[in-house]
Parts: structure tokens; sequence; C-alpha cells
């Protein structure tokens, strides 16, 4: 017979509200999210990335202790912090209107084009042209012995460059009457701008000018031959006064083809010599000049076939002829 003091056990089980898989399926789906957090962010870095940057980023995560300071040393691909990632609108759809503000801004900060890094050397060397004319005129000016002679002088910019122009006064030539012999005043004020042309890299252009006045000389000699003579002695007394001969490109005589003073043919500022200090497009344009007119060899045209002599019929009676007269 049971014992009536046997103590009754009632077992209760609580039921979960879970189900059968209790919260197992939330760790499931936070690892979800973060897979694909992660897919969409390895997507977006390789929208905006380059493949230098693409190559940095791998070379972080193989090696990273070179930024958290391991005990592998540094690696010099770490990613450079220092430049932005910058994001292209259009990788998304985000495209924006370009605002004139910002039109303006990248215009500014554009490459500079070849116009516009000649436009820049244009300006340089007018510059220092302007410059050379300062100096040329201040030398001129404390010099006792030129200083003088300042107003017979013209410095002027013209397209090609510095023009120098050192002209005859009344009863004050910079030349020997009829002759190329200088003057010494005029060799002193060759040699001093000798010395401040070699400052420049420029090359010079001399030129001879004369007066409207024939010059008379039975052997043919004119102002054409006279004006090229003065700027030969003035090329030879600048190179003296130590200028470097290849600055030199040209020596002309112009005779009176070129008056300073045009309303009076015959004035002594007619009688000048002109040096001029040449911006390069100048000097190009006389260095092409010089080459078109340069031959090597001779041209087609003026390769004329020999004759044979034995070919040719010579007649038997002379015609008779009459010489004219000599010019007189």
């Amino acid at each position: 017979m049971l014992d009536k003091n046997q103590p009754i056990i009632v077992k209760k089980i609580k039921k979960s509200g879970g189900g059968h898989s209790g919260g197992a399926w939330k760790i499931a789906y936070a690892d979800f999210v973060t897979a694909m957090m992660a897919f969409f962010l390895l997507m977006w870095l390789l929208a905006v990335t380059d493949e230098e940057q693409q190559r940095a980023i791998s070379n972080y995560f193989q090696n990273p202790t070179a930024v958290t300071g391991g005990d592998k040393g540094a690696n010099s691909a770490i990613i450079n912090m220092g430049s932005a990632v910058r994001m292209d609108p259009g990788a998304f759809g985000l495209r924006q209107e370009a605002s004139p503000a910002r039109e303006q801004a990248t215009a500014n900060s554009a490459v500079p084009t070849d116009s516009d890094v000649e436009k820049r050397m244009e300006e340089i060397e007018q510059r220092a042209l302007v410059d050379l004319k300062e100096q040329i005129e201040h030398a001129i000016e404390q010099n006792e012995n030129l200083s003088p002679y300042r107003e017979q002088m013209l410095m002027e910019m013209t397209n090609d460059g510095l023009r120098i122009s050192v002209m005859d006064k009344q009863n004050r030539p910079m030349f020997d009457v009829g002759s190329a012999d200088l003057k010494w005043y005029m060799s002193s004020i060759l040699r001093e701008i000798a010395k401040l042309v070699n400052s420049v890299p420029n090359k010079i252009s001399i030129a001879g000018h004369t007066d409207a006045r024939r010059y008379y000389s039975d052997s043919g000699y004119s102002n054409w031959e006279l004006s090229a003579d003065r700027a030969n002695a003035s090329r030879r007394q600048l190179m003296s006064g130590g200028m470097r001969s290849d600055k030199i490109v040209r020596v002309v005589g112009l005779a009176s083809m070129a008056l300073h003073d045009k309303k009076d043919p015959n004035s002594p500022a007619n009688r000048r010599i002109t040096l001029t200090v040449l911006k390069k497009k100048a000097e190009e344009a006389i260095s092409k000049e010089s080459e078109a007119i340069h031959y090597t060899e001779a041209p087609d045209y003026l390769n004329i076939p020999s004759i044979d002599a034995s070919m040719v019929e010579l007649p038997t009676t002379p015609a008779s002829a009459t010489t004219p007269p000599p010019h007189e």
C-alpha cells in the first residue's frame, strides 16, 4: 500500500515564442546584410578609384602591419591619404547640371595651351627688350663723353624688336663724308651698345642708310655701296667691342630706300645706322628667307645642256655689224 506522505512532483515545461529555431535566424540575417554591405562597398570603390589607387588598396590589405606598427616594416605602396578620392556624379546616375561659375573655375584651372605658352614667352621677351632699352639709355647718359650725342640716338620698340638708330646731325656726322670711316664718338657708342646687347640672347640685324643725295663716282660707287660699307664697318666695331659674331644675322645697305625724315629726303637724320635687336619671330623669318635663297645645288631650270660645237654651222662670210657708240 502506497505511503500517503509520498511527495508529488509536477514538471512544467515553458514554451518559448521563437518556435523550433529560436533566435538563430537573426544571426544569419545579420551575416547576410553585412556581406551585402561589403559587396556594395567593393562595387563603389571599383567605380570611384583608378587602377593605381586600387593597387594601393590591395597592397594595404596584404600588408596592414605597415600602418599598425608591426614588425614587418613599412610598405611603400600604402595609400597616399593626401589625395582624396573624387566621386564621379555619373557613376550612380547623379549627373549635375554645370553652372557658369563651375565652368569658369574649370576653365581657369585648365592646362595652358601652346598659344598661352607662346604668348607668355612673347611678353617675357618684350619685357627684356624694354629693360635693354632703359639700360642703354642710362649707360649713354652716365658717360660724360657720350651723353652729348644722346639726342642723335633714337630707340623704339617695333614689331621686329628693339630698333636703335644712330643718326647724323648738322656739323656732327657719325662717319667721314663720303666714306665708311667712323668718327671716334660713333665707335664709342657702338662699343657701349655691344656690351649691353650681349646680355640678351636675341640676335641683331644691322642696316646702313643714306640721304637722297646722289653719290657721284667714276667707278660706279653709289649710295648702295656706301650704306652697305657703313653697315659692315659698324659690325666690325661692335665685334671689337665684345659682341659675339654669332649674334649678327644680317648686314644690309638700303641707300635712301627707308628715309627717316620723308619730308626732307636730304636731312642729315636720314644718314644713319640702325641696329635691331630681333624678336624670336623676326629672327626665324630672316633665317627662312636666307634658306629660301640658298641653294645647295643648282635647280633644274638652271641645268642647261652642253652644246656640241661640231653640230653648229658657222657662216662663211661674217655679217657686217655696226658698233654703237659708248654711253656718256
